[in-house]
């Protein structure tokens, strides 16, 4: 294989769209900088990507197997912006930057984190979290975020994903609110 910068090949992704974008990331999940993780199925980080937030990169990491995606955990190279995952489910390959809760009101900052790193938002729900607060910050993210493709939430066993289109709704609050507590 032709020698390659990491840091590089993941800076790419902020400049490439659609069909491109969607190879670069499939690229990137067959380069041998990913390695099994000891002991977990469907789970494979970069050696570089055991930084301090591994539990809660695990932990959403082993969550999102349950669901069904095959997942790779994203070195995290100095001077580059980047998400944590990319997700690989029957073919289709996402790219998530992973947002954990565990505060009562800390969502709103924790999305605007992730605006520079990719399109779309994985929230790692481990609190109780008021649902109307929630809906309000990720309508906001996506009004303040043109470039926001969707907001993902893992609460317990259950995955909501949150659209764009969504939050224009009339009825959004009412629908969130139903599927969040559902």
């Amino acid at each position: 294989m032709p020698k390659y910068d990491i840091s590089q090949e993941l800076a790419k992704l902020h400049f490439i769209r659609g069909a491109e974008f969607v190879r670069q990331l499939k690229w990137l999940t067959r380069l041998n900088i990913f390695k099994p993780v000891n002991g977990e199925k469907n789970i494979f980080a970069a050696e570089a990507s055991h930084h301090d937030d591994w539990p809660s990169l695990l932990d959403a990491a082993r969550k999102a197997v349950s669901r069904g995606n095959k997942v790779f955990i994203l070195p995290n190279p100095k001077g580059t912006k980047t998400a944590d995952f990319i997700f690989e489910n029957k073919g289709v390959y996402k790219m998530y930057d992973l947002k954990t809760i565990s505060g009562k009101a800390s969502l709103d900052n924790r999305l605007v984190d992730s605006t520079n790193q990719t399109n779309r938002v994985l929230v790692n729900v481990c609190t109780a979290y008021n649902p109307r607060l929630m809906a309000i910050q990720i309508k906001n993210y996506f009004e303040t975020t043109p470039s926001a493709v969707e907001v993902l939430i893992y609460k317990g066993k259950k995955t909501i994903s949150i659209s764009r289109r969504f939050t224009k709704n009339a009825f959004y609050l009412f629908l969130f609110r139903q599927k969040y507590m559902k």
